[in-house]
């Protein structure tokens, strides 16, 4: 009895197991996703349990999600080398990850492609005032793009009260000189008819 409810527990191991994330190559403690074009976006959300060694070189990658590697508690080294990193503020994580790490000469050539004052900096060593300040340059920029887009709204509300006032103008003198064609016709049809009062007109 026991040996068939082990079975039938081994018979579902497959389907419990996590298996190797897409598109890279997984061995037992070994996790390869070097040279496979990624990118943040594509990058795998999670790696298996027992990883101890992940392989992410020689692709494209500008940060790393927060908190892709807390859970990997075999986790021993990432090969991060070979990636444009931009070292802005979503590179604090990757920052504060590789501080944590014992032996940070494995991570030497893992530097900042961008912005260009931090370019060829090892990440592992920026200080937290170098990556905040890029992150404020980048609020300014919104900041300015803000103001600029209110300011380019205001002259087109502006353009369009314009045209409403042009607009109306000429309805009213289209419609004063409809009640003066009236009263003409009204006069030639019946001289003796009273004349037509126009609202419009101040006189």
């Amino acid at each position: 009895m026991k040996s068939g409810i082990l079975l039938s527990l081994l018979g579902f191991l497959p389907l419990v197991t996590p298996l190797c994330p897409v598109p890279c190559k997984c061995t037992t403690n070994i996790t390869d996703c070097s040279s496979k074009d990624l990118t943040v976006e594509n990058l795998p959300v999670a790696f298996r349990p027992s990883a101890e060694i992940i392989h992410l070189g020689s692709n494209r990658l500008t940060s790393i999600p927060n908190g892709l590697f807390d859970n990997l508690r075999s986790l021993q080294v990432v090969y991060l080398q070979g990636n444009p990193w931009e070292c802005t503020c979503d590179i604090l994580y990757l920052r504060s990850w590789l501080q944590w790490q014992q032996n940070r000469s494995l991570y030497r050539d893992v530097r900042c492609s961008s912005p260009a004052h931090l370019e060829g900096r090892i990440i592992a060593y920026l200080t937290e005032d170098e990556i905040v300040s890029t992150c404020q340059h980048w609020y300014c920029s919104l900041a300015l793009l803000s103001q600029v887009s209110l300011f380019i709204l205001l002259f087109l509300q502006g353009i369009l009260v314009i045209f409403i006032i042009v607009y109306l103008q000429k309805f009213r003198k289209m419609t004063a000189e409809a009640w003066s064609t009236t009263r003409e016709l009204d006069r030639q049809v019946d001289p003796r008819a009273s004349s037509s009062i126009n609202p419009y007109n101040d006189d």
